[in-house]
């Protein structure tokens, strides 16, 4: 497994970007949870004339996806419970700034991987400098996103070990994340909807067109990193994408007018330094 070429770092930037103005848009919504079920609903019709065009993936990695479908129900919950009770700038990085150190123990004992000392150097500095990013008295106030967003993190860790091995064993990275992405949601809306007391189709025409560009950014934010992980050690790869975070800090605070203190400034500084050590792992 090859480490970060200068291709695949300015990739998964670009998906980490992609993936903090989704994110930012379920904050920005009134129904958080209804919100992420019609992205996700949108992300399935997006992927399934992939699937139609490209086919189905090998039924040995079937398990794969069916256990990330799984996963990712809980995920979506947890997901909009923690922008139900927090800021968008305090449970982001507390979701994503702990996923990278849960993925690369886990890569290690699932799949193998060994990091260097200056690939843990790099994994552990962008994952202390996105949680400097969501510190702060508000996390005391928070306490009911605090426990969303660790929980969220766990999920995350487990669901990115299980696609990355599944995606590296499909040998066709589009057949896996077309079959994923055309399943993956529908559940989720489901419960949403049969939870839902009140009428949801004028939220929905007042959302669509903006839940279908945070659709398009989903799919290729993840197909991105999935992408990534068959070419690059999956630890390095989490610890990247994860830089969403300060993409997310700064939506936060320009678009949801969300405060910029002197320690996310900080946070900002460890991320930097620990993609430089990433890079040069």
């Amino acid at each position: 497994m090859s480490s970060l070429s200068p291709q695949v770092l300015l990739a998964v930037l670009v998906g980490a970007f992609l993936h903090a103005s989704w994110n930012a848009l379920v904050k920005s919504s009134t129904d958080k949870s209804l919100d992420t079920a019609l992205i996700h609903v949108l992300c399935s019709l997006y992927a399934l004339p992939v699937c139609w065009c490209v086919g189905l993936p090998d039924p040995q990695v079937w398990p794969y996806i069916g256990t990330s479908l799984l996963v990712h129900v809980a995920y979506y919950f947890a997901l909009a419970g923690a922008y139900r009770h927090g800021d968008l700038g305090l449970a982001y990085p507390l979701m994503r700034g702990t996923a990278p150190v849960l993925v690369a123990l886990t890569s290690f004992v699932v799949l193998g991987e060994v990091l260097t000392p200056l690939a843990w150097v790099g994994v552990l500095g962008v994952s202390a400098g996105l949680l400097c990013l969501g510190v702060g008295g508000a996390m005391l106030r928070q306490k009911k996103a605090l426990a969303f967003a660790l929980s969220n993190a766990v999920l995350i860790a487990i669901y990115t070990v299980v696609e990355a091995k599944g995606a590296r064993l499909s040998g066709h990275v589009l057949q896996y994340v077309a079959l994923l992405f055309a399943l993956d949601g529908w559940l989720f809306a489901l419960l949403v909807l049969w939870h839902r007391k009140g009428a949801v189709m004028p939220y929905i025409r007042g959302r669509w067109r903006l839940a279908a560009g945070g659709a398009g950014a989903s799919v290729a934010s993840y197909s991105i990193a999935l992408w990534a992980m068959t070419v690059a050690p999956v630890a390095l790869i989490a610890a990247l994408r994860e830089t969403s975070v300060l993409f997310a800090a700064i939506l936060g605070a320009w678009l949801l007018k969300e405060p910029w203190t002197r320690i996310r400034v900080f946070g900002t500084a460890f991320i930097v330094m620990g993609v430089m050590a990433l890079r040069l792992a």
